[in-house]
């Protein structure tokens, strides 16, 4: 299995759009070699801008470019784009105009930098934006996908979130990205763990575990998170009336209380959220720390089988 840089993937993506798409402009807060932005900045330096520690100066500058007509590509670490929450708000966002935000180290996978660099709330704070779409992917492949998606179809707010590791990649070559549709990774009529970001290759080898337990599951990659497939999500939880949702963020206004909005709303079933639990992160290696804190391969094959234990306490109540 090949393991490739999401981060690198959308460094050469966008470099690469760059030379037919003049109108891309690139503003970086000082991190471009992490970023991977770098790789704009050397190929077009004179659309390419780096404005130092300044990230709030950062994003008001992108949004005077997007009203001046320009596709405005912003990035830093996830947790350093929350300084700028007002500027994002109201120039961008209220303006509904051309600027993506493409953030990367976001997550516990930042590892030994510790719980101040490890940003799990995102998600749910950009969200909360109106007129903000938000986009988690799963793989190398997925973000190339959804950087050309984003500068060839879109002209309004995005927030991409990219991890610092490098993941295996789970989708073919010809992938493309479809804002507001889930991704069928894996079908299955017992349990369905919707999941998104590294947490899809961990959905897969749980839900292979969980097979040796005769649990047929269906592994759901659900990178749109704002517009979140409502559709797909009925479906699924019609179909195996069970759901576990697994992501590297917390479980409060992310992936998992997205899916129980639209559960509670149409079809309520029994789930479990696997995700951080209130609580900062720690400083470690990044794949250990998920282990650490109740979001391995183990640990959503236990959230699985507990979905079971608790309808069969819910039927004795019955």
């Amino acid at each position: 299995m090949r393991i490739e840089s999401p981060r690198e993937s959308y460094g050469k993506k966008l470099a690469e759009l760059g030379e037919s798409h003049k109108d891309i402009v690139v503003l970086d807060a000082d991190l471009s070699s992490s970023t991977k932005t770098q790789v704009f900045g050397k190929k077009f330096p004179e659309r390419f801008f780096n404005m130092g520690i300044s990230e709030q100066s950062m994003v008001a500058t992108a949004a005077g470019m997007a009203l001046s007509g320009k596709k405005a590509f912003v990035s830093t670490f996830a947790v350093f784009l929350m300084r700028t929450y007002e500027q994002i708000r109201q120039s961008v966002c209220y303006n509904n105009i051309d600027v993506k935000f493409v953030v990367t180290h976001a997550g516990i996978t930042v590892g030994e930098d510790g719980a101040t660099h490890q940003i799990v709330e995102d998600v749910g704070i950009m969200s909360g934006l109106p007129n903000m779409k938000v986009i988690v992917p799963s793989d190398s492949i997925e973000t190339e996908s959804v950087i050309q998606y984003l500068v060839e179809k879109t002209k309004t707010p995005y927030y991409v979130r990219l991890s610092r590791e490098k993941f295996p990649v789970l989708n073919d070559d010809d992938y493309q990205f479809r804002e507001g549709q889930n991704v069928v990774m894996k079908d299955g009529t017992d349990l369905t763990i919707f999941c998104n970001g590294a947490m899809v290759d961990f959905s897969l080898k749980a839900a292979e575990k969980l097979k040796e337990l005769a649990i047929d599951t269906a592994v759901v990659n659900v990178s749109s998170i704002k517009p979140i497939d409502r559709k797909g999500i009925i479906d699924y939880a019609r179909k195996t009336g069970h759901i576990v949702t697994a992501e590297e963020h917390s479980i409060y206004n992310g992936l998992g209380s997205r899916v129980a909005e639209v559960t509670a709303e149409e079809y309520p079933v029994i789930m479990q959220r696997v995700g951080m639990r209130d609580s900062f992160g720690k400083s470690g290696k990044g794949w250990e720390l998920f282990d650490y804190f109740h979001m391995g391969v183990s640990d959503i094959v236990d959230a699985g089988l507990k979905v079971f234990r608790e309808e069969k306490k819910y039927e004795s109540i019955s």
